[in-house]
């Protein structure tokens, strides 16, 4: 027996031991697997070597000394191109939020830049960083794509090699290490053939690969301080040919301290410049610098300043050819129409001599782009004096080669006008147009005007964006600028709305007695094509009119001659460039209206119908926005600030009032309507999660970047909010000492069941009024109404949810109805509600009605966009309904009072009042 336990008990220790083995060998397995497993994974995650990719472009070396000085600000691109990368980047065809916008990139090292031991060579660390609009990077969550990269570059060769990673998502949102190697091209000695930086960054992934993206071809054109002008020297050495109809002593000159602040200025990318082709050009053979290549006649061309030196008067350019004149600066890149250029500023014939080269390589990779044909030439003039036919910068393109050459086209006139070149000295203006004027706009008799006031000629009340309607209902919309007003030019063109232009009222009275009689005054007027119209043959693209005539400050009347452009196939059927037969009609509604007016005017052909130029009458509207009436707004928005601050705090105050209130007769509580505390909880808490954000957010209104005001009146919202939020608190705070109440209550069930007939009441009377909401905003829809704004004609549907809003707003000033049920249910004596709090609410719900009346009669509304308080998108305002809702809220709160007096149904017939006397009657015992 007992050999017996000791064989089991050494077979029990066996085993044990067997099992331990067992374990120390899968432990040692395990740890032997591990190690092998993160070995493999760190082999494959190992960074990629600079030799394997780089060695045979730019061999790497040992860095020594740092270099913080020249090259940082050498190796730079700050707005560069790129195509390709579709994988990772945005493409037209697989992403739904791209826009025609370009797509830019720049390059930019850190402080991390070394010599080496070979001469030449330097190590860099820098950021390559890809974007595009910013709508789209919003919109995808992703931001920037960024590089960070290491490599040389060699001075000799100008090449640099770099390898280096990004994070990024996918568009699924998977997680995404882009390994990539990038190579430029970077000369340091640079002319515009060598100036050009290109290059390619690839990916290091296999294709295979989810990490693996297209490559990206990239193009770009740095300002370079070591810039070389070769060319245009060249050319002005030589004798540059003069294409410009003007003489050199009509032009404007220029100092030459100011030539790279009035190029920059005066050639925007926006607006551009108008195209006008020779008659014989009906192709893009033999018409533009691109020759048939791009298919299509350019309409429009724009200049993108690549950088400007002061001291030798020279510049460079990117100027882009289109079929288009808006959005031209932000459309994507294309090398097919875009010459990259140097120009000078002759200052003995009062020009800017342009030489041009087309950008060539680039149909299938950017990084093989180089710059070559050199053979177009561009002359600009700035016009000393404007007339209604001549405005703005002038010009011409040619090319100097031989008309039996491939690359040869016809001379290519172009113009443009700009408000910046208003404030160049030397300029003025020619009126050449006033016997028509005069013939066409007899100055009507000064008559009794009964204190009217207009604008005054030299005020940013004359400019203004307007609505177009043709004859047969069609819509547009443009602007109307004046340039000149008497001798002087147009000094508001650039005003910034609550600036210098605002200045105090006694000014503008002095300012207005100094024009007491007609002014001669000249427009720019601009609008687009009509809606559902492809393209009018009389002009190419947009329709621009240059107008001159009277204006009469004591009638507010503007009679002007308009002349505009026409396109290139009126031009070669007609033999004229402009239409002057043109007759605009302006009429400015008073300064002092009461109402908020509407600027109205007319296009129309003074041509009989059968000339091939006439063309159909034109109605424009805008609606007048004036300086002094932005005065009253600002002084009403300040005022409707001081409003709701004081609102919200008696809010505060009466809230408070009936805790306290309660706390002293807890009794009452019970009585109190649930429903009417939940109504007055969500009417301060849905205004505060809807504006949440501000609280903790810097929001920019239109109306802060609009006003001067804007800094203080974002404060003043914060402030409300912070006093909203303390309101709903209070109000919620009295909900939960209602319900404990009511469930701590022995009359538990009535009440729970006079409640929940009050509730059902309540909400069978506000579904039909909002099912009555619902049907008057259908008709509203079904009938529909045409408003006119200060930039477009629109097609104003009524807004469901603004209806449905400013319902919500009609229940809250009703919130004392379902206390009134209540009381009829109950049967109630008890003053569940004091005084100061259902008298006190009822007057901060029934002010902003009473102001809107006030508002309504004495206060300008053309800035509807700017209410803060009695705003119509929360409540119902009109004279009737600032009527019928204050006597509604009165007479709940004579209801109330007699209720809690009286008894919940002291407002009924008696015969309904019988059965509660009943109920009263105290019960007696038997014994």
């Amino acid at each position: 027996m007992v050999m017996v336990m000791e064989y089991s008990l050494l077979t029990i220790i066996s085993s044990q031991r067997r099992y331990q083995l067992t374990c120390f060998n899968a432990f040692w397995l395990l740890f032997l697997f591990t190690v092998l497993s993160t070995i493999c994974v760190s082999s494959s995650t190992t960074p990629p070597s600079y030799p394997d990719h780089c060695d045979s472009i730019v061999p790497g070396s040992t860095p020594t000394d740092p270099d913080y000085t020249t090259l940082p600000h050498l190796l730079r691109i700050p707005n560069g191109r790129y195509t390709g990368g579709d994988k990772i980047l945005v493409n037209t065809s697989s992403d739904q939020f791209y826009f025609d916008y370009a797509k830019y990139l720049s390059f930019r090292t850190t402080r991390k830049v070394y010599k080496t031991k070979a001469s030449g060579v330097y190590k860099i660390e820098a950021y390559l960083t890809f974007s595009q609009s910013y709508y789209h990077d919003y919109r995808s969550g992703r931001g920037p794509l960024k590089f960070l990269l290491n490599g040389f570059w060699s001075e000799s060769s100008g090449k640099l090699c770099m390898l280096g990673s990004a994070s990024w998502h996918s568009r699924e949102g998977n997680s995404l290490k882009l390994d990539a190697v990038l190579q430029l091209n970077f000369a340091k000695n640079a002319t515009i053939f060598t100036s050009l930086v290109n290059g390619t960054l690839e990916s290091l992934s296999s294709s295979h690969d989810s990490n693996y993206f297209d490559p990206v071809s990239i193009l770009a054109f740095p300002s370079m301080s070591y810039y070389n002008y070769t060319l245009v020297s060249k050319e002005l050495d030589s004798g540059f040919p003069d294409g410009i109809d003007i003489p050199h002593n009509h032009s404007l000159g220029l100092q030459p301290e100011s030539i790279c602040s009035t190029h920059s200025r005066q050639l925007p990318q926006f607006p551009p410049f108008k195209l006008e082709y020779a008659s014989e050009c009906n192709s893009s053979h033999n018409c533009t610098p691109f020759g048939k290549d791009i298919g299509y006649l350019p309409t429009f061309m724009s200049f993108s300043e690549i950088q400007c030196s002061q001291h030798l008067q020279k510049l460079r350019y990117l100027i882009d050819f289109s079929n288009r004149s808006y959005g031209l600066y932000n459309q994507p890149f294309n090398s097919n129409t875009t010459l990259v250029a140097e120009g000078s500023w002759d200052g003995k014939k009062n020009r800017l001599c342009i030489v041009a080269c087309r950008i060539l390589n680039s149909s299938d990779s950017l990084g093989n782009a180089r710059v070559g044909d050199c053979s177009t030439r561009l002359s600009l003039r700035y016009p000393a004096v404007w007339s209604i036919k001549q405005r703005g910068i002038v010009g011409q393109i040619w090319s100097n080669r031989t008309a039996n050459d491939s690359v040869y086209f016809h001379r290519i006139s172009f113009g443009g006008f700009s408000h910046h070149m208003l404030g160049v000295p030397g300029l003025g203006y020619d009126y050449t147009e006033m016997d028509r004027v005069k013939k066409l706009c007899p100055v009507k008799k000064p008559f009794e005007n009964k204190g009217l006031r207009y604008p005054i000629a030299d005020s940013y009340d004359m400019r203004f964006r307007m609505s177009v309607k043709d004859s047969k209902g069609r819509s547009s919309w443009g602007s109307a600028d004046p340039i000149s007003v008497g001798d002087q030019f147009y000094e508001h063109g650039n005003v910034i709305f609550g600036s210098s232009s605002m200045a105090d009222e006694s000014s503008a009275f002095e300012a207005e007695a100094n024009y007491i009689r007609p002014s001669n005054i000249s427009y720019n007027i601009m609008f687009y094509p009509f809606a559902g119209e492809i393209h009018d043959p009389s002009t190419d693209g947009e329709v621009e009119i240059s107008g001159e005539g009277i204006y009469d400050e004591q009638t507010g009347h503007l009679c002007m001659v308009g002349c505009k452009k026409l396109g290139s196939y009126i031009q070669e059927s007609t033999n004229d460039h402009m239409d002057c037969e043109i007759l605009l009609k302006f009429q400015f509604p008073p300064l002092n209206s009461k109402k908020g007016d509407v600027i109205k005017g007319s296009i129309e052909s003074t041509r009989k119908h059968s000339d091939p130029l006439f063309f159909e009458h034109l109605n424009f509207s805008a609606t007048a926005y004036y300086t002094s009436e932005a005065r009253r707004s600002i002084w009403r928005m300040d005022l409707e600030i001081i409003m709701v601050l004081i609102s919200n705090t008696l809010a505060c105050v009466f809230v408070g009032l009936q805790i306290f209130y309660v706390k002293k007769r807890p009794n009452v509580l019970p009585f109190t309507s649930l429903v009417m505390l939940v109504i007055l909880t969500l009417g301060y808490m849905i205004p505060l999660l809807l504006n949440f954000e501000a609280l903790f957010f810097k929001i920019h209104n239109g109306q802060n970047m609009f006003l001067r005001t804007g800094v203080w009146l974002e404060v003043d919202e914060v402030t409300v909010r912070i006093i909203t939020m303390v309101a709903f608190l209070l109000q919620f705070r009295l909900l939960p000492l209602a319900w404990s109440a009511r469930l701590g209550d022995g009359n538990q069930k009535g009440l729970w069941v006079a409640e929940m007939k009050s509730l059902f009441a309540t909400l069978a009377f506000y579904i039909s009024g909002a099912l009555m909401v619902l049907f008057v905003n259908w008709m509203k829809n079904k009938n529909g109404n045409t408003t006119v704004s200060s930039h477009v004609a629109v097609y104003q549907q009524h807004n469901l949810w603004g209806d449905l809003r400013s319902y919500g707003g009609l229940v809250i000033d009703g919130f004392l109805f379902p206390q009134i049920l209540l009381n009829i249910f109950q049967m109630s004596r008890e003053n569940a509600l004091s005084r100061s709090f259902y008298i006190g609410t009822t007057f901060v719900r029934l002010l902003p009605h009473a102001y809107d009346l006030y508002r309504t009669h004495f206060v300008p509304q053309q800035f509807d966009g700017s209410y803060i308080y009695a705003n119509p998108t929360a409540d119902f305002y009109s004279t009737a309904w600032d009527v019928i809702i204050p006597c509604g809220g009165m007479f709940f709160a004579v209801i109330i009072s007699l209720q809690q007096r009286f008894g919940g149904r002291c407002i009924l017939p008696r015969r309904f009042r019988e059965s509660e006397m009943y109920e009263k009657i105290p019960v007696v015992s038997n014994w």
